[in-house]
C-alpha cells in the first residue's frame, strides 16, 4: 500500500529553457535525476555528497551543479548511481519527514500550492507508516496540514 503513496511524478527544475534536473521525495529521501549525455561515459562523472552541499559534474570539468543543499543530509547514507542512462542521486534526509521545497538552496523552488501538495502526500506516507494495516491511499485533508515530523509527538523512529 506504501507504494500507492509514493510521488506520482517528478518535479523539473529548469533553467533557461532546459531541464537542469527532476526530483522527487518520500518521508526518508530526495531523489535526483540527471539525464546523462550519451558522449559522457559513466564513469566520468564525479559526484560529491556533503551533509549541506553537493558537487557534480564530468571529471577534469567545471562542475555541473555546485550548490547547497537546501537542508541537511546524512552523506554517509547518500549516494548516486546510474540507471538507464540517467543520472540518480539519493539524498537520505537528517531530518525524517520533513518536506524539502527544492534540492538546492534557492533553486526550483515549488510553488506554494505543489509544496502544499507534497506535504500532505508525505502526512498520508507518515500515517501509511505507523498504521500499515489501513490503506491511506485515497485520504484528503481539507484545509492546512500539520507538519509529518512534529505532528502528534513527532515521527517515530522504530
Amino acid at each position: 500500500m506504501a507504494e500507492k503513496l509514493a510521488p506520482e511524478k517528478r518535479h523539473s527544475f529548469v533553467h533557461n529553457g532546459n531541464t537542469v534536473f527532476e526530483w522527487d521525495q518520500t518521508l526518508d529521501e530526495v531523489n535526483m535525476y540527471i539525464k546523462r549525455p550519451m558522449e559522457v561515459r559513466p564513469q566520468q562523472f564525479h559526484c560529491v555528497i556533503r551533509s549541506n552541499h553537493l558537487t557534480f559534474g564530468i571529471k577534469g570539468s567545471p562542475p555541473f551543479l555546485d550548490h547547497d543543499l537546501a537542508h541537511p543530509v546524512k552523506a554517509d547514507c547518500s549516494f548516486w548511481t546510474i540507471e538507464d542512462d540517467i543520472m540518480h542521486i539519493t539524498l537520505q534526509k537528517r531530518d525524517k519527514g520533513q518536506m524539502w521545497a527544492s534540492p538546492l538552496m534557492g533553486d526550483g523552488q515549488l510553488d506554494p500550492y505543489a509544496a502544499d501538495v507534497e506535504q500532505k502526500r508525505l502526512m498520508l506516507q507518515r500515517f501509511q507508516e505507523e498504521n500499515p494495516g489501513f490503506d491511506f491511499s485515497q485520504a484528503q485533508f481539507t484545509g492546512n496540514c500539520p507538519d509529518p515530523r512534529t505532528f502528534m509527538g513527532g515521527i517515530r523512529n522504530d
